[in-house]
């Protein structure tokens, strides 16, 4: 994904807000050596429906950016949410000619968002060409030693 926003809008550095989770370390290092510029907020864990869950809440961290901290370092944003908590900060944007795409995740994003129709573009619509593939064969050994492609 970092390498189509960089290639086909040219990106040149992305945020990436994510809350923080003990053991995702890994996961972490990954993201920054492709190029992610990581924003932590700590997490809060809860019960819903008998289940574990995690929860950083983000949103705010990313409008806090967007519309002020990095606001005079970047022409135009790219926005990955289809969250419609973000519509005042997209139409904040479009004001100030500086919002150039919001990539929802799918085809379902909130309707508040409908009115930036010309700016969304639809990620699941493109999996095909930013999906990883690995540019190399991997050699699995046989019981016997032997190597298969």
């Amino acid at each position: 994904m970092r390498l189509y926003l960089k290639n086909k809008y040219g990106v040149s550095k992305a945020f990436l807000f994510i809350g923080m989770v003990p053991g995702n370390q890994k996961l972490y290092e990954i993201l920054q050596s492709s190029g992610y510029v990581l924003i932590f907020k700590p997490t809060v864990r809860y019960i819903e429906n008998g289940k574990e869950t995690v929860k950083g809440n983000v949103d705010a961290e990313l409008v806090l950016y967007a519309a002020a901290k990095v606001y005079n370092e970047y022409d135009k944003a790219v926005i990955i949410s289809g969250d419609g908590d973000f519509a005042c900060l997209y139409e904040y944007l479009v004001e100030h000619q500086k919002l150039l795409r919001i990539m929802t995740p799918n085809r379902r994003y909130s309707k508040l968002l409908r009115t930036f129709i010309k700016y969304i573009v639809n990620i699941d619509e493109l999996r095909k060409r930013i999906a990883y593939t690995p540019s190399y064969s991997i050699k699995i050994k046989s019981a016997r030693g032997r190597s298969k492609p």
